[in-house]
């Protein structure tokens, strides 16, 4: 009995296929032409960074403009509370729940984020070196300074160049225990907070602009390493060049278990510059008069001049500003474009081969959109020069 013959593609399926087995010299010499590709995003990553996105919006206006907003609503919105009979709310009571239990403790819970915030990225961006965290906690360190000698100095003039509304040389506790008014000069001590307490989550969550790009960095960096032949090629190919290899696993690392953690307390900072702002209306409605109030906002603009804009701008000066580390993530900030150039600009990148970007990060799906639109350019050529 004839038995039915073996087709000559029964493997073809299988992995044991007629080809010259590759050794690894040809499969390292492949690998090199070859970019990593970046996994696959979830729907709840997408969800997530479009809160980052919002976050970033509300967080990283032009702190320039910002400070005129501040000095300009302490100066109109107080002359008009002073001036003009405002209706009472819930607001204007001191023993409302948001300043009894944020405001009255402003500093401690901007520390509250600020500190962990603070740890976790210059932990990351320094690659585990404990001398370059305490660094960037000086920062924290001048400003609860400043914090503590600037309020205490606004309730020191209140207390020793006040003056009683009773007759006699009466304390401030004396006068007010006997049910007089206590007359004197109080600089809004919730007016200085509240400004100082949203310029410093400002300053500080800057170190998550470009947090994103350095996972991209991370895997190009990777790549590199392990398909580069001659390792002083490094780093002239990667930002991560200069990275010794225990520091590149570090940073790996921290990078994978602080982001969840960074991302969170970045929406916490948001929420609070958000709450100092909503608060700081009302206390210009409501208390304090417009030269108090004006006044202490003014100082706490001055503080973080002085220091964000000068002392810790200065090289060679301690302490760095946030975001610096033993590596460069931060890439240069885009400058606002006009919707009428922004189809310009897009086609322009478009033409230089730069894939567009949704929210500050790269669409790689269209990249393959684009490549079968040059091939078919290509071949439309060939076509037309066989003719």
């Amino acid at each position: 009995m004839a038995t039915k013959r073996k087709p000559i593609h029964s493997n073809f399926g299988s992995s044991k296929l007629n080809f010259r087995p590759m050794s690894q010299e040809s499969q390292k010499q492949d690998g090199k032409g070859t970019k990593p590709v970046p996994e696959q995003s979830s729907i709840a990553n997408v969800l997530l960074m479009m809160v980052i996105h919002t976050c970033r919006k509300i967080v990283f206006v032009d702190t320039i403009k910002r400070v005129a907003v501040y000095c300009a609503c302490l100066f109109l919105v107080s002359l008009i509370g002073d001036v003009m009979p405002i209706p009472r709310s819930y607001f204007s009571r001191s023993d409302n729940l948001l300043n009894q239990c944020f405001v009255k403790f402003g500093w401690g819970w901007t520390m509250i984020v600020t500190f962990p915030f603070l740890v976790l990225t210059s932990y990351t961006v320094c690659c585990g070196r404990r001398d370059k965290v305490l660094q960037h906690l000086v920062r924290l360190c001048v400003a609860t300074a400043s914090w503590f000698f600037w309020t205490k100095l606004f309730e020191y003039i209140e207390v020793n160049y006040g003056k009683c509304s009773a007759k006699g040389d009466y304390t401030k506790q004396q006068c007010l225990t006997n049910g007089q008014y206590w007359h004197s000069f109080h600089i809004s001590g919730h007016a200085f907070i509240l400004v100082y307490s949203s310029l410093i989550l400002i300053e500080e969550a800057r170190a998550i602009i470009g947090w994103e790009r350095i996972r991209d960095l991370i895997r190009e960096e990777y790549h590199i390493r392990s398909t580069s032949e001659d390792s002083r090629s490094i780093t002239v190919l990667s930002p991560l060049g200069g990275l010794s290899e225990s520091e590149f696993i570090i940073l790996k690392s921290c990078y994978e278990r602080f982001t969840p953690l960074v991302r969170t307390l970045f929406i916490l900072m948001t929420f609070f510059s958000m709450l100092w702002d909503f608060m700081l209306i009302f206390t210009m409605l409501y208390f304090h008069n417009m030269v108090e109030k004006l006044l202490a906002g003014v100082i706490a603009i001055f503080i973080w001049f002085v220091t964000y804009r000068g002392w810790y701008t200065t090289p060679k000066l301690l302490p760095d500003l946030p975001g610096e580390g033993l590596f460069r993530y931060k890439g240069k900030e885009p400058a606002d474009i006009s919707p009428k150039k922004r189809r310009s600009v897009s086609s322009l990148n478009s033409s230089k081969g730069q894939l567009p970007r949704f929210m500050g990060m790269p669409l790689y799906g269209l990249r393959s959109q684009d490549g079968d639109k040059s091939d078919g350019i290509n071949n439309g050529v060939n076509t037309l020069s066989d003719y």
